[in-house]
């Protein structure tokens, strides 16, 4: 009864996602490269998940983290991926009300929380980093698990804000969205009402988990990098930062592309770039994150190793 009623005062009961708007040699083209991307995805994130799960080396706080970090980016890709894969070669480009809030719930919930779970990751470095000895206490198996809910319930309460904004707005009867997935710009385009709330609220929460995040993972590698530095050792140095540097690309990945895409005030203004900057943050980076976090990690490296090792002797 809710669901028709939140229907009926949009005058809409469906969206057609417009997508990439191009010849159609060219969409079979995009549909390929969408399904390659999605399989690495698929692919290199379970395979972190098993690996870190199947390898007792790697039960540790950091590891924990990156497992949960794989989870969402499998998620939010999943969220994303099929739907659009399915727009590209069908002449059926709907997408329902309801499947509509509900895609852009779970994509905003897994965005939020990776946002707040790469702020825990840099807490974790530090912790390791400039307080080795309190790190066992600090990072215990309780508190990385409470960091973790706590991330996924920051992201979750990101999510029903902006998913109840969103979808509180009239359409109208315009449905087609400009975007190969439902989100917040393409939405508040087509909206037929006054969006200046919708666009502050996106705008000002965007902001918020930016600063607060970022600020975390600043302060926390200024500590690391004041305490690397009066190591004596160059190869001491090397050594101690290279276990953050997997975690700074992903995190520089991560919040350059969300900055442009949500945290300015005209970033809804042009859909073509919006959607080449939404294949980076829901594609592109989830199938980079597995592969930066294993091929410049010895210890993932060596992980694998023994997880095939063990499966060949097996059989």
């Amino acid at each position: 009864m809710k669901s028709e009623l939140s229907r009926n005062s949009s005058g809409v009961t469906e969206f057609i996602l417009l997508g990439f708007r191009t010849a159609p040699d060219i969409q079979i083209l995009l549909f390929l490269f969408f399904l390659l991307v999605y399989v690495v995805i698929v692919v290199g994130n379970s395979s972190m998940i098993i690996v870190i799960r199947m390898d007792s080396r790697l039960h540790t706080p950091m590891y924990f983290f990156l497992r949960n970090l794989s989870y969402l980016d499998l998620c939010y890709s999943t969220v994303i991926a099929p739907k659009a894969l399915a727009t590209f070669l069908s002449k059926d480009k709907k997408i329902s009300y309801n499947g509509c809030a509900a895609q852009f719930f779970f994509f905003a919930l897994c965005v939020g929380t990776e946002g707040f779970l790469l702020a825990v990751m840099a807490y974790d470095r530090f912790s390791a980093i400039c307080s080795p000895f309190l790190y066992p206490v600090r990072m215990s198996q309780q508190v990385c698990v409470h960091l973790v809910i706590g991330s996924y319930i920051c992201g979750g309460l990101n999510s029903m804000v902006q998913t109840g904004f969103t979808f509180s707005l009239r359409f109208c009867g315009e449905n087609r969205l400009d975007h190969f997935f439902c989100d917040v710009p393409a939405l508040i385009k087509i909206s037929c009402v006054d969006t200046s709330v919708n666009e502050m609220v996106l705008f000002i929460l965007s902001s918020l988990i930016i600063v607060t995040t970022t600020t975390v993972i600043l302060v926390s590698y200024a500590y690391i990098l004041s305490t690397v530095l009066k190591i004596p050792s160059t190869h001491g140095r090397g050594k101690t930062f290279s276990t953050c540097s997997s975690h700074i690309t992903v995190v520089s990945l991560f919040y350059g592309t969300v900055f442009f895409m949500y945290a300015q005030p005209g970033a809804i203004s042009s859909p073509e770039k919006s959607k080449i900057i939404a294949v980076f943050y829901t594609l592109i980076i989830p199938m980079l994150n597995p592969l930066i976090y294993s091929l410049r990690n010895k210890e993932v490296k060596n992980a694998v190793k023994r997880v095939l090792l063990r499966r060949l002797s097996f059989h």
